[in-house]
C-alpha cells in the first residue's frame, strides 16, 4: 500500500514550487495563473447580469454565488461573488467582453483587475505630533527644539515619509484653528527647506486653509485628511490645483468629537470599500489624478476592537478600489494597552504591522520608526 504524503502550499512564488517538481520552465511563468485563486464580490448586478456571468463561470469550471431568487427573477439586483483561479476569471473576462447588458464593461474592468500585480517595499510614516494632546505623545514635541530634535530622529531611524501634525484627532478631541495650527507647523517646515532635507513631507490635517499654506512652502508632498474631505469640502480643490502633491483618503465615521459614540455597521468592510470607492472617484472627477491618491480605512476612527481586527485581517480588499493602501495602528486603543509604557506599545504595534509588511501593504504609519525600519530590511 502507497503511503501517500500531502501538503497545502503556502506560497506566493508558486513557479518556483512548479520549477521544484520539474514542470515545463517554458510554460511555468504563464501556467501560475492556473493554481493562484481568487474570490471576488461584485455588487448591485441585474438578474440578467447575475444570470450571464453564472453561466460564464461554469463554462470555465468556475462559479458564481447569487442571490437565491435570481433564478426564479423575484429580485431584481443581486450581489455575487465570483471565484475561480486566475486563468478561469481571465477567461471569464473575455466572454463578458462578448456579452449584452453592459457586461462588456464589466469584462474590462475584471480584466484590468486581475492584471494589477504592483508589489513594492512598505514604506514607513513617520509621526511627528507636535501637539499638546495626542492619545501617546500630547506635549512631548510642541516646542520647536523639541519637534526639530524628534524630526532629525525620525529621519536617522530611516523614515520614508514624515508625517506631521498639529491638530490631535484621538476621540472626544476638539478641532483646531487652522491659524494656531499654522503657527506650530510652519516654523518646522521652514527648518525642512532651510536645510534642505529631502525626505517627503506630510501635512495630517482637515483644513483646506492649512494644507494650501503649507503646499506653498515648497517642502510639502502629501496631505493625510484623515476626515476624507468631510470636514472640509475645499480640500478636494486644494489638492486638485496642485498636481503634484498626494492625498491620504481616511474613512471615518462621524468626526472625532463623536465617532467612538457606539459606532456600528451593518457590513464593515463593504460600507467601508464602498465609502472610499466613492471618495476616490469624487476626487478623480475634481482632477485629482488616481496616482496621487493613498486611501486608509481609519483604524480607530469610527470603529470598534472588533472592527479594527477585522480591517487589519482583510485590508487587502480595499486594494481593487486601484491605490495605495496605509494602515496607522500605533499605539493606538486595539492594543488594549492603556497604561502601558510607549516602549511596551511599540512593541505590539510592530508586531501587528510586521503581518502587514508581509502582506505587502502600501504605507504603515508609526510612533517608532526604527524597529520597524530593523523588521522591514530583515523580513527583505
Amino acid at each position: 500500500m502507497h503511503d501517500f504524503l500531502l501538503k497545502e502550499i503556502y506560497s506566493d512564488d508558486l513557479k518556483k514550487e512548479l520549477d521544484i517538481i520539474g514542470f515545463d520552465d517554458s510554460y511555468s511563468a504563464k501556467a501560475v495563473d492556473k493554481f493562484r485563486y481568487k474570490n471576488i464580490k461584485l455588487y448591485n448586478l441585474s438578474v440578467a447580469q447575475a444570470n450571464i456571468l453564472k453561466q460564464a463561470a461554469l463554462s470555465v469550471g468556475a462559479d458564481c454565488a447569487t442571490n437565491k431568487q435570481v433564478i426564479t427573477g423575484q429580485v431584481e439586483k443581486s450581489d455575487c461573488i465570483l471565484g475561480g483561479s486566475i486563468s478561469q476569471l481571465i477567461k471569464i473576462s473575455q466572454k463578458l467582453e462578448m456579452q449584452p447588458f453592459g457586461l462588456k464593461e464589466l469584462g474590462k474592468l475584471l480584466k484590468n483587475k486581475l492584471s494589477c500585480n504592483d508589489f513594492q517595499k512598505t514604506k514607513i510614516m513617520g509621526i511627528l505630533n507636535i501637539t499638546q494632546n495626542s492619545f501617546s505623545d500630547g506635549g512631548e514635541f510642541y516646542d520647536f527644539e523639541d519637534s526639530i530634535k524628534q524630526l532629525n530622529k525620525l529621519i536617522t531611524d530611516g523614515a520614508d515619509i514624515i508625517d506631521i501634525g498639529a491638530e490631535s484627532a484621538k476621540p472626544y478631541s476638539s478641532a483646531v484653528q487652522s491659524q494656531k495650527q499654522l503657527d506650530k507647523l510652519l516654523p518646522v517646515l521652514c527648518y525642512i527647506k532651510e536645510n534642505d532635507i529631502k525626505i517627503p513631507v506630510s501635512i495630517d490635517t482637515r483644513s483646506a486653509y492649512v494644507a494650501q499654506k503649507c503646499i506653498e512652502t515648497g517642502v510639502v508632498a502629501i496631505i493625510n485628511d484623515v476626515s476624507g474631505f468631510d470636514y472640509d469640502e475645499k480640500m478636494v480643490d486644494v489638492i486638485a490645483q496642485n498636481p503634484k502633491i498626494k492625498i491620504v483618503i481616511q474613512h471615518s465615521l462621524g468626526t472625532p468629537e463623536n465617532m467612538q459614540n457606539s459606532p456600528h455597521y451593518e457590513n464593515l468592510m463593504d460600507e467601508i470599500y464602498k465609502n472610499l470607492y466613492k471618495k476616490v472617484n469624487f476626487a478623480i472627477e475634481k482632477g485629482i489624478q488616481r496616482e496621487n491618491i493613498i486611501i486608509d480605512p481609519g483604524i480607530g476612527f469610527g470603529k470598534t476592537k472588533e472592527n479594527n481586527f477585522e480591517i487589519l485581517r482583510r485590508w487587502k480588499e480595499l486594494k481593487t478600489i486601484g491605490t495605495p493602501v496605509l494602515i496607522g495602528l500605533s499605539r493606538k486603543s486595539l492594543l488594549d494597552m492603556q497604561n502601558a509604557s510607549n516602549e511596551e506599545k511599540d512593541i505590539y504595534s510592530l508586531a501587528l504591522n510586521s503581518v502587514l509588511i508581509s502582506e505587502n501593504i502600501d504605507y504603515v504609519r508609526v510612533h517608532n520608526v526604527k524597529i520597524h525600519k530593523k523588521f522591514r530590511d530583515i523580513w527583505g
